[in-house]
């Protein structure tokens, strides 16, 4: 028997089963990297579904927080606040509350500043609001003043909810510059200028 080929067909059958066993390994690797992939993929269709879903509570508990204090400033320039009327505002500024606080755990980065100015301004216009309805107001605070106040929040609302779906990718477009109806302000104005001065 010659030597040379037993250590040629040892050799062949040494590079079969050794290209069999690297070509397995590439594969292991290639489905490990694609199981990887489809992993990240999944985790970020999750989380962009859990922003969407919490961006969606938090317009509509801003929208909702927004408009009760509007309502409740017409309760108050039309009658006493009563227990109910109390509870109503409470019970919205509470459920708001909540969805603030899930928000900046789940808000990125891009939509948490413009939220942030609409907790701040709903805040300031909530306190006026019991301010005024305990007749314990500030200097230049009264109902007209805190009706136009509630107003602007309707713009800075619309800059969280853009911001929202930029980061969502619904749209490309700027975040909505805060500007004011005048036509409505000057509404509220006459609303609220029968029963307070200027």
């Amino acid at each position: 028997m010659d030597v040379g080929a037993v250590l040629i067909a040892v050799a062949g059958v040494g590079g079969t089963l050794g290209g069999a066993l690297l070509t397995q390994r590439g594969a292991d690797r290639a489905k490990r990297r694609e199981l990887e992939m489809t992993r990240a993929f999944e985790d970020a269709r999750e989380h962009r579904e859990l922003r969407r879903s919490c961006y969606t509570e938090l317009h509509r508990d801003a929208r909702q927080f927004s408009t009760a204090l509007s309502r409740h400033l017409y309760v108050m320039r039309d009658r006493t606040a009563e227990a109910e009327d109390i509870q109503a505002l409470e019970g919205i500024k509470d459920t708001y509350r909540d969805r603030w606080s899930e928000a900046l755990m789940i808000a990125s980065d891009t939509v948490v500043p413009s939220a942030h100015d609409v907790n701040e301004a709903l805040t300031t216009v909530y306190g006026q609001v019991k301010r005024l309805e305990q007749g314990n107001p500030r200097p230049g605070e009264n109902l007209r003043s805190a009706a136009e106040a509630q107003h602007s929040l309707w713009s800075q609302i619309d800059a969280m909810r853009d911001s929202m779906r930029c980061d969502l990718g619904v749209t490309d477009r700027q975040p909505y510059s805060v500007a004011s109806n005048r036509g409505q302000l000057e509404a509220i104005r006459d609303d609220f200028g029968r029963t307070e001065g200027p």
